[in-house]
């Protein structure tokens, strides 16, 4: 029988608990000590107290597992496996084989967005359906079991629309799922990372995708401070999780990064979304060029100008920030798109900025073709891509 790093680690700390206990170097008094009825599995693994700014140096290139746990039915039935939910948007169902492939081609940051949304019920418990939250504890633990980073977060979700109106209710349901997942994920060390929100925004209002308006932030500010809490609250290791916030739209406009207020925590790190140059990486085809040279100066201005604000902003105060989502999408143009992940992963590497690259499993068409791993036939699309990413991690 295979057994999981994630769970070798909780007997390692086990016996060493259980061998401190034995020598009268444990307190009964102490709330995370192991009780008698602890199994070694419920043990909390060993979790390293330290920074987010330590904890981003061992990073080097992520992936988003896009597409997949985050997708939407919209007019579920209410009696859809998990594996329903998981290939709505036409994936497979992820294997291990998979995240093993993934893990293999130096990308050592697994992102594992996902949409909680029609797998929980009504107020004021909002309980999480246990086969969903078992499917997602799966898919986790094939990035740990890789020793990957993985961050799991809240994505697609439509119950958070960023008003006063709509405030309280929505983090009465942050809180109700944050504490089910904290509570679920509680013995894990530092390599998973939870991601309060993904992308919380006015949707559908003309400034959705523009700063929105000086309520959503301020709203979206609570939410954040409501996350951390929560978490730090629901026991284990979880009062050392390295959590993720999320400003308005993961944007970083002026006017939203003005507006945005991180937690005064050490182990909180800011999330970014940044498709750079917007034309290039993510503009439709009738609106975006597939040109792009690291020797024109208007081509690498964005990720320049992206890469000193951020430093700015948060770096230089000792706050740690990860690009959750960044990529380009195809236009028939490798050798373009490979030279601006080049440029791309440099930058950011030589800001102290970890990236993950959207992977969505799509590659032709006139979609959001940000797909270089065929999860279908386990084929890395454009090689040229992926060792543009890895180029500041190779040996030289």
């Amino acid at each position: 029988m295979k057994i999981s790093k994630g769970i070798a680690a909780a007997v390692a700390a086990a016996v060493m608990l259980m061998s401190l206990s034995a020598c009268g170097q444990t307190s009964p008094e102490d709330p995370d000590a192991p009780s008698e009825e602890t199994t070694a599995a419920e043990a909390p693994a060993a979790m390293r107290d330290i920074p987010s700014t330590e904890l981003v140096k061992e990073m080097k290139v992520g992936w988003n597992l896009g597409n997949t746990l985050d997708s939407v039915i919209e007019n579920p039935k209410g009696t859809e496996l998990p594996s329903d939910w998981e290939t709505a948007w036409g994936q497979p169902v992820t294997t291990k084989a998979m995240i093993d492939n993934v893990a293999a081609q130096g990308f050592n940051v697994l992102r594992v967005p996902v949409t909680w949304e029609g797998k929980f019920g009504e107020g004021p418990d909002y309980t999480i359906d246990p086969d969903w939250l078992a499917r997602v504890n799966e898919v986790v633990d094939y990035g740990i079991d890789n020793d990957m980073f993985v961050i799991l977060n809240l994505h697609h979700e439509d119950w958070h629309m960023p008003t006063y109106e709509n405030e309280a209710a929505a983090q009465e349901i942050l809180v109700a799922l944050w504490t089910q997942i904290a509570d679920h994920f509680k013995n894990y060390n530092e390599k998973l990372i939870f991601e309060g929100l993904n992308e919380p925004r006015l949707k559908g209002d003309p400034s959705e995708w523009n700063g929105g308006n000086a309520e959503a932030r301020e709203v979206i500010n609570h939410w954040e401070a409501a996350f951390v809490e929560t978490v730090r609250n629901s026991g284990g290791n979880n009062k050392l999780r390295h959590l993720m916030v999320t400003p308005y739209a993961a944007s970083s406009g002026d006017n939203v990064l003005n507006d945005f207020v991180v937690p005064d925590d050490d182990k909180v790190i800011v999330s970014i979304h940044a498709y750079l140059p917007y034309t290039f990486a993510l503009a439709d085809n009738a609106q975006g060029t597939k040109e792009w040279s690291a020797d024109n100066a208007a081509d690498t201005r964005d990720i320049d100008v992206l890469m000193a604000k951020l430093k700015d902003y948060y770096l230089d105060k000792g706050i740690a920030v990860i690009i959750g989502e960044m990529g380009c999408r195809n236009r028939m143009n490798t050798e373009a798109r490979a030279e601006c992940a080049r440029y791309y992963s440099n930058a950011a590497h030589n800001a102290g900025i970890p990236i993950c690259w959207w992977d969505n499993n799509a590659f032709v068409g006139s979609g959001e073709n940000f797909g270089i791993f065929d999860r279908n036939t386990f084929e890395w699309r454009y090689p040229d891509i992926n060792a543009a990413l890895m180029e500041p991690f190779s040996e030289k």
